[in-house]
């Protein structure tokens, strides 16, 4: 595809605690007819990693920065925390706006709001519609953790009493903002940035749609499965308004997770091992695909290395903006996607995260503290340390296959796995080849030199939305 005068619209959707199973293509019994279409028809990415937890993945998808370089290594932004991604980091709103287009973003933000800077609206995007923490309720939009309020908002001003399922409020919304667009912005390509809630906690969606999988037993899977249509239907929906408004043959679609499912709450990641939170790859390898008219070829697979960090240069590049002077963890990997060329990046820093508790006792005569929880992925190898969270294989509740339980012992502490042979990580080669466990942990050793200091402050009660009118928001 090339670059026309007028840059192409862009879409991007992400999803919540969607499972690496989960999606038809990758044989989920859980029906998933657009997504499975927009896939089949575009660029699967079958490389492609996130973070294992929400607040990192979406701070590195807007940054194009790793986490140890915006100090959200650990953990995710809490409410009352006066936390953020800082502000000295270009969001790719940001980047989307110099370029010229209209920016729009409805959904989760998670990113942080202590002050007024940090608002969506003020960090690059024309308008913001949604909520500003990691979950709430998807019909009253309460939350509580540890203080209880409401969040839901346009801008500054928070729309109350909003009691329809929040999937149905996205589509609207989307249709609002294009309607607005042809009127008023129809010589501006448009970017919109569009974080689901589906598919994370709490577990709800309307009858409808969890009562087409009531063959499913298990509670917690029957109703994650119904969440999964809801979303999948609402993706068709917001297509079909691009077609109405004639802007889908100059849209370029990308989709992604934001970790792996939580099978404590629905989701799945099978075959792959461990799930939401965890360094294995059930928490971090994505769901992903790119989607357009405009791509000259589709239908295929991209086993190209490819990390979030990669979609701020990626669609920076495709909206004939720049990134000059930035210090980005990212690369441009559009040529890979559209041509088939070898992917610029050859490895994926996971993260290092100093604040977890150690494991175990120190590799002795090694450049990095094994004790550390990390992953670094080189080329076809991925070197784990620390706690790295359950590494279990665990099926979908529906299938007859019986689980595997992690076996690691309570003191080992550094894993190292051949991911392109053995992607399920079933068979450890860190005594088999220490020479390279050496290498990356010189290679996390280099990294963790660059590392800046972790955000991680501590509650503060200014924080209640009681304060603030019942509303979570600003309190600096």
């Amino acid at each position: 595809m090339g670059i026309d005068a007028k840059p192409p619209n862009i879409l991007f959707i992400m999803s919540d605690d969607y499972g690496w199973h989960d999606i038809g293509y990758h044989g989920s019994k859980i029906r998933t007819p657009v997504l499975d279409d927009l896939a089949y028809n575009g660029i699967r990415l079958e490389n492609y990693y996130v973070q294992p937890i929400c607040s990192p993945t979406r701070s590195q998808f807007m940054s194009g920065v790793y986490q140890i370089h915006t100090g959200l290594q650990h953990n995710v932004i809490w409410p009352a925390q006066a936390n953020g991604l800082p502000l000295e980091f270009p969001t790719i709103a940001d980047k989307m706006r110099e370029a010229g287009y209209a920016t729009h973003m409805a959904g989760k933000w998670h990113l942080g709001y202590y002050k007024e800077e940090y608002l969506p609206h003020n960090r690059g995007f024309d308008t913001y519609y949604g909520y500003l923490n990691g979950c709430e309720d998807y019909y009253d939009k309460s939350y509580c953790h540890p203080y209880c309020g409401y969040d839901f908002r346009l801008n500054d001003d928070i729309q109350w009493n909003l009691t329809d399922y929040s999937t149905y409020l996205y589509v609207s919304r989307v249709n609002e903002i294009l309607l607005n667009h042809k009127i008023y912005s129809p010589d501006k390509p448009l970017f919109l940035y569009l974080p689901l809630q589906s598919v994370h906690e709490p577990l709800e969606v309307p009858k409808e749609y969890s009562d087409k999988y009531s063959h499913i037993k298990d509670n917690n899977r029957r109703t994650y499965a119904g969440m999964v249509a809801a979303m999948d239907e609402a993706v068709g929906k917001i297509r079909d308004l691009f077609k109405k408004y004639e802007m889908w043959d100059e849209t370029v679609l990308a989709f992604s997770t934001d970790n792996g499912g939580q099978i404590h709450r629905g989701g799945n990641n099978w075959p792959l091992r461990g799930w939401k939170i965890s360094l294995w790859e059930g928490g971090m390898r994505g769901v992903g695909f790119v989607h357009s008219p405009l791509l000259p070829n589709s239908g295929g697979k991209s086993k190209g290395l490819m990390h979030v960090s990669d979609w701020l240069p990626t669609l920076v590049h495709v909206a004939g903006g720049n990134t000059t002077g930035m210090k980005l963890d990212g690369y441009n990997v559009w040529d890979m996607l559209t041509k088939g060329t070898e992917s610029p990046r050859k490895e994926i820093l996971h993260n290092i995260d100093p604040l977890m508790e150690p494991k175990g006792h120190a590799r002795p005569n090694s450049t990095f503290d094994t004790r550390v929880r990390a992953a670094i992925r080189y080329g076809d190898w991925k070197l784990i340390t620390g706690d790295p969270g359950n590494g279990s294989w665990i099926p979908p509740p529906e299938d007859s296959t019986q689980g595997i339980m992690d076996t690691s012992g309570k003191e080992q502490n550094f894993w190292l796995f051949n991911v392109d042979a053995d992607p399920n990580e079933t068979n450890d080669l860190s005594a088999v080849y220490p020479q390279i466990v050496d290498q990356l942990l010189e290679r996390l050793c280099q990294y963790n030199a660059t590392s800046v200091p972790v955000r991680f402050p501590p509650l503060e009660p200014e924080s209640n939305p009681a304060f603030h009118g019942g509303a979570f928001g600003p309190w600096k």
